[in-house]
């Protein structure tokens, strides 16, 4: 198992970056990120010179892959990314992760117990907050925010905790940038109203007019009059003709 990025991110917060020999807390000669002659060489008391930003992240992660394998050699039970990434922040802080009780506990199952005795290393006092953070860790998996301190060297051989020059790790370690939550999608396009449908309208029907009943009659009257007023005039012609002839 290795450390994942946000670990390491998390783990060079807390140590911070000195590119120059210096004494940590408890006076050992310490360069780079948390380097010391117990994860090998070089050898921060004889080393000379400065070390470049590339040259202490090289170093950085050859010695965190020691502490990755001697802590999945010494925990017996599966673990989370987070539960092992804060585990590995321990053990290259203070190289105990073979002796420590809480692994003891947490091998033996009692995971409350050994998130209880993390806090049992706490000296110096200066080391509370970060023992917090991995007790925090381990439990929740809520990382720290990806920045870092470099810090010059005073001439004492201390670091000058004063002059700080805060870094974003993502860009040092190359890690992808935090998730973005994804867009929403767009709304559905809105269909334009169908036209209606116009209603077929019947023509309207031809009316022939009907002449009034009296008006009726009053025709007939003429037509009749006219057919008998012409007979008798025939009549009247043909009686005339035939006394002439005879």
């Amino acid at each position: 198992m290795k450390t994942s990025t946000e670990g390491l991110m998390a783990l060079v917060g807390h140590e911070g970056i000195v590119l120059s020999t210096y004494l940590d807390s408890e006076k050992v000669p310490t360069i780079g990120i948390g380097h010391t002659a117990a994860a090998g060489p070089p050898n921060p008391k004889t080393f000379t010179g400065k070390l470049s930003i590339a040259e202490a992240f090289a170093l950085f992660r050859k010695d965190v892959s020691k502490y990755e394998a001697a802590v999945a050699a010494t925990v017996k039970v599966p673990l989370k990314q987070h539960e092992f990434d804060a585990l590995v922040s321990f053990h290259y802080n203070t190289g105990a992760i073979g002796k420590a009780s809480f692994v003891k506990k947490l091998n033996a199952g009692d995971r409350a117990g050994a998130i209880k005795g993390i806090m049992d290393w706490k000296k110096p006092a200066a080391i509370i907050p970060r023992r917090t953070a991995e007790r925090d860790l381990f439990r929740t998996g809520i990382y720290p925010a990806p920045f870092a301190n470099i810090y010059p060297v005073k001439a004492n051989g201390t670091p000058d905790f004063g002059k700080p020059v805060r870094v974003d790790l993502r860009k040092m370690l190359a890690a992808p940038p935090p998730p973005v939550e994804p867009a929403k999608p767009a709304p559905a396009p809105v269909e334009p109203p169908k036209p209606a449908t116009p209603i077929p309208v019947p023509p309207e029907p031809t009316i022939t007019p009907t002449p009034p009943a009296g008006r009726a009659k009053g025709i007939w009257a003429l037509i009749i009059a006219a057919l008998l007023g012409a007979w008798l005039w025939l009549t009247d012609v043909w009686n005339h003709a035939w006394a002439w002839l005879f």
